[in-house]
């Protein structure tokens, strides 16, 4: 008899999950990095939030140090939302305006030479996004587009060239760097490990910045689907407010979902294709589970598959002349 394809496939017994996370952590951090402690970067979302409360679970709440790193283009319920959940677990945290950092290194100054490579007009004066067409668009190459709103609320949109986009993602990826050597800092003084929070579903799509949020010491909910991070959530009991926040890139000074910047379709749909395209769900199965036409979910795939492959050097560690000669182990001290 044939079962049905749905999001049943993706529940979890999250109370047992937590605990093997929270033994991992524990194992990880004091065993094998030889830490006191966990850094973890605060962006009030659901991802950093779980990892932060998965730490706490595993070291206790005087173990784990938040930090919370806004700039010119973040929105104020990140710093409000990031304040909660430190709050919430009961965790010594820390506020750093990175802001000076990026003006230093020509963020800002970068990103808008780009923009007005396609929009003469644009100023910095302007809020700015990049985006990329819904797949109901039915477009079956993605390029990305810049959008900006002028101080008086008018809306352009321009779609990038390939050099002008790689200028924006190039400046606005100082930003996950900036943020990343802040959490290093506060590692080394301490004595701590960095903990990253990207999911199952980023980490496989190449949504994430190499050695900037993508670098870390440990990261623990890497082998979760997006909606597996809410089960989390959930059991965990995070701060209502941040479990219903939409997710967003918060990297842009014009409001942004991580559907329009990068994954083209709803997050729970994203799941539930990339766990179809991984376990050879035919497409017939998959758009009956998500709401799509077959031919939608066929392009999903490709997508999947197209991104996989252009973001494996994100995912490579550095390349050597020659192998090590043993696995590399930290001495106990």
């Amino acid at each position: 008899m044939r079962i049905a394809y749905s999001s049943e496939v993706l529940k979890l017994n999250a109370a047992a999950e937590v605990d093997r996370i929270a033994d991992a952590i524990r194992t990880q951090v004091l065993e094998t990095l030889h830490r006191k402690g966990v850094v973890v970067g605060l962006s009030g979302g659901i991802d950093s939030s779980v990892t932060a409360a998965l730490c706490v679970q595993a070291l206790g709440k005087d173990r784990v140090f938040g930090i919370l790193m806004p700039e010119l283009d973040s929105s104020p319920d990140s710093l409000n939302y990031g304040s909660l959940i430190a709050k919430s677990l009961g965790i010594q945290s820390t506020i750093e305006n990175i802001s000076p950092v990026l003006e230093a290194a020509g963020c800002y100054r970068r990103r808008d030479e780009a923009i007005r490579s396609v929009i003469p007009e644009y100023t910095g004066q302007y809020k700015c996004k990049i985006v990329l067409p819904g797949l109901g668009d039915g477009i079956a190459y993605s390029v990305f587009s810049v959008v900006v709103r002028s101080p008086e609320g008018v809306e352009l949109r321009a779609r990038l060239t390939a050099d002008a986009c790689r200028g924006i993602v190039a400046a606005t990826n100082f930003k996950q760097r900036t943020r990343k050597m802040m959490e290093y800092f506060y590692a080394d003084r301490y004595g701590y490990a960095v903990a990253a929070s990207p999911n199952r579903l980023e980490h496989e799509l190449g949504f994430f910045v190499k050695n900037g949020d993508g670098a870390a010491d440990l990261k623990p909910i890497v082998h979760l689907y997006k909606s597996q991070v809410f089960q989390l959530a959930a059991h965990l009991d995070i701060p209502r407010e941040i479990q219903q926040r939409t997710p967003t890139t918060d990297t842009y000074s014009m409001e942004q979902t991580q559907e329009e910047f990068y994954f083209s379709l709803p997050l729970h749909k994203m799941d539930l294709c990339l766990f179809g395209r991984d376990h050879d769900v035919p497409a017939e199965d998959t758009a009956e589970a998500v709401g799509l036409p077959v031919a939608r979910v066929l392009q999903v795939y490709a997508q999947i598959d197209s991104k996989r492959a252009a973001t494996a050097y994100q995912r490579m560690e550095a390349l050597l002349v020659e192998d090590r000669p043993h696995r590399a182990e930290i001495p106990k001290s």
